[in-house]
């Protein structure tokens, strides 16, 4: 056989490989679960839990002290059905992002996590500690204008990683990267 028939059939055997490899395995992405809408008093409160398994890719950039910006969103959406059903009108009310940085402080041997808006820090002796108190939503105060009629209200959040944040040189990469797409889908909280 000639060698470019060689090469080509070569070629197309790591590409069948490459594909059946990429479709046996999973996609990770974070995970919203347990979200709650809570009446309290003249007031709503919000409750959830994110499980955020991270890359191989992500931790090693932790551990090599890049900074890691985690996002959190919330909106709320006014709900009107339409043509009997079939369709709906949404109507986005409010909606908030919460960002929260990560690092991993090698001296001190302790991940370092940083509201970003507030700058208040809390430090973990571990990774899966840090992740833990990331995912941990309690009495979150949701706002009190639109919360009055929650019938055709629903109330969503995700969480990901602010790819545009990370170091220039690194972005690029990690845009097409599939190890750093961990953004969870909107889930719609319960409401209690």
């Amino acid at each position: 056989m000639p060698a470019s028939v060689t090469a080509k059939i070569s070629g197309l055997l790591v590409l069948v490989l490459m594909l059946s490899f990429m479709s046996s395995t999973q996609a990770i992405t974070f995970e919203v679960s347990a979200a709650n809408i809570t009446k309290i008093g003249n007031g709503h409160v919000l409750d959830a839990s994110i499980r955020y398994p991270l890359t191989p890719r992500v931790i090693e950039a932790l551990d090599n002290g890049i900074p890691i910006v985690f996002f959190q969103e919330f909106k709320l959406v006014d709900v009107t059905p339409l043509l009997a059903g079939y369709w709906e009108w949404e109507d986005t009310l409010w909606d908030t992002k919460i960002s929260y940085e990560l690092r991993y402080h090698a001296l001190a041997q302790q991940y370092v996590l940083q509201d970003t808006a507030t700058g208040k820090e809390r430090f973990f002796p571990s990774l899966e500690g840090t992740l833990h108190a990331l995912g941990t939503i309690q009495n979150l105060t949701l706002p009190p204008k639109h919360m009055t009629d929650n019938k055709q209200l629903v109330f969503e959040l995700r969480s990901g990683i602010d790819l545009y944040q990370l170091p220039t040189p690194m972005r690029p990469g990690a845009i097409v990267s599939s190890k750093w797409h961990l953004t969870s889908p909107w889930t719609p909280a319960q409401w209690h």
